[in-house]
């Protein structure tokens, strides 16, 4: 019986030192387990914070985005509106040119379309003069009719004095023979003459005239036949208005 009671605690003995060591194992296990979740835990929260960064990244390049779109925006108004200037400015010009071809027109209605034509184009007013109306054949001496012509043109100019006044002298191709050594030199003396009677003459502001000769070399016609060389034998009397205002915008 003594015997018997002798085994018992030591089986219970192995049973327990067998049972402290699976709980030791399994705590073991545990222990790692835990690990590897703390491990995992560590990655995520780091991935979290990348993911942070990554949304800040963004949100401050959305706002770089929409500071660049409200400049754009910005920068597109001020555009239109300038073109809105720009447009006023050459409905002007348009305008002003229109009224100033009328009055041209209206004040020398007396003359005969083979002598002068008044027309526009390009927001400039032409005045275009004939050589039979201006000056015997290969003179720069203006004739009295010429004169008239430009006594009626004058009056009107003195009455808008923010006009500018290109006077351009042409000729045909024939070559000068007679006291001008060439068609420039005949072309350009034609076209200082009617400035001079326009200025000295009538009082028109010299500030506001250009006179330039073109010779042969701008032609309206052919210069095959008498009738294209008599076209192009004439004095272009260009009138623009002034676009001062214009010009400094479009620099700006």
């Amino acid at each position: 019986m003594a015997a018997f009671t002798g085994c018992v605690p030591k089986r219970y003995l192995t049973a327990s030192q067998l049972y402290v060591r699976q709980l030791q194992n399994d705590s073991a296990s545990k222990a790692n387990q835990i690990s590897d979740l703390q491990g995992k835990i560590a990655g995520l929260q780091n991935d979290i914070s990348n993911l942070n960064g990554q949304v800040a990244n963004l949100s401050r390049a959305n706002g770089d985005k929409q500071n660049q779109l409200e400049n754009s925006r910005q920068t597109l108004a001020a555009q239109q509106a300038r073109l809105q200037q720009l447009q006023s400015l050459l409905d002007a010009q348009k305008q002003k040119s229109e009224e100033i071809r009328k009055k041209m027109a209206d004040a020398l209605s007396g003359f005969n379309s083979n002598e002068l034509t008044v027309t526009q184009k390009n927001g400039k007013v032409y005045v275009s003069l004939q050589e039979n109306l201006l000056f015997p054949s290969g003179s720069a001496v203006v004739s009295d009719k010429g004169v008239d012509a430009l006594s009626k043109l004058a009056a009107v100019l003195n009455l808008n004095p923010d006009i500018q006044i290109d006077v351009e002298g042409h000729t045909d191709s024939i070559p000068i023979k007679i006291k001008f050594q060439d068609n420039w030199d005949l072309s350009t003396a034609r076209a200082n003459s009617i400035v001079r009677i326009l200025v000295n003459k009538y009082n028109v502001s010299p500030l506001n005239v250009i006179a330039s000769g073109h010779s042969q070399y701008d032609p309206v016609a052919p210069n095959s036949t008498p009738e294209g060389r008599a076209q192009n034998r004439r004095t272009d009397i260009i009138l623009s208005p002034k676009l001062d205002e214009l010009y400094k915008l479009i620099s700006q």
